[in-house]
């Protein structure tokens, strides 16, 4: 099965400026996720970007670049500029990685490429245990409940499940969604044309619109460990002590 990666990187960031191009022991932060992208089994990876810094410093590094519009509201807006740039087939599967993923598996890329492939829903993507209720609390963890054939029921901010009567709290039914996704380059295209939702516009989670469009999103438990993304300073310092060991 071929499948490509492209990997969305925006200069801008209102936590943490120009976090992709941050050292992290001799390389850029944008280079680790690139590098993890390319021992997955993609054909081909490239890096999206909007600015010729992280253009010119992934070139150094040996990367595929496409630049995109500045003006893009969301990564699958900028990967669909990518799909249109370089004529991708509408039947290509493509991953889309986070560029401030810089601790991503390669097995998590190959699982949900596999696991779009293996359904008839319209997209996959990834989750993980919650590890503590401090996390299950956090509107940063945007937390997933999925039914028995894997199929998301819904994504959010808030505690989901919500535990009616506080012994029944259970972290076995708590999982954590991790913002890798597989799709058609087709669907992405299909996707553009949608309106947000308005569940989209209050949480800020993109996959809602897809959801309440009445299209599946297929989630499984990731195959590896995802490490850590980075927003903030102490996300970076984080994935730093990690990386070092």
């Amino acid at each position: 099965m071929n499948f490509s990666v492209i990997i969305p990187a925006r200069y801008t960031s209102s936590r943490l400026p120009a976090k992709l191009l941050k050292d992290i022991h001799g390389k850029p932060l944008i280079q680790h996720t690139y590098e993890n992208a390319l021992k997955s089994s993609a054909s081909t990876v490239i890096i999206a970007t909007d600015d010729e810094r992280i253009k010119t410093v992934a070139e150094d590094f040996g990367a595929s670049v496409c630049m995109t519009d500045k003006d893009h509201s969301s990564g699958t807006a900028r990967i669909a500029e990518v799909i249109a740039q370089l004529n991708i087939s509408d039947d290509e599967i493509v991953v889309n990685v986070q560029g401030d993923e810089p601790m991503l598996s390669p097995s998590v890329i190959d699982q949900v490429a596999n696991n779009l492939s293996a359904c008839q829903m319209q997209m996959a993507t990834l989750c993980e245990q919650v590890i503590d209720k401090a996390q299950y609390l956090d509107p940063n963890c945007v937390k997933v409940v999925f039914d028995k054939f894997g199929k998301a029921l819904y994504f959010s901010r808030a505690p989901i499940p919500y535990f009616r009567d506080e012994q029944d709290f259970d972290l076995s039914l708590c999982y954590k969604h991790i913002g890798i996704y597989a799709y058609r380059a087709a669907f992405i295209k299909q996707y553009l044309e949608m309106d947000n939702s308005r569940f989209e516009q209050v949480e800020k989670l993109e996959q809602l619109t897809v959801l309440n469009e009445g299209f599946g999103i297929h989630v499984a438990i990731a195959c590896a460990e995802t490490g850590f993304g980075v927003d903030t300073q102490a996300d970076l310092d984080q994935v730093r002590s990690a990386l070092a060991t």
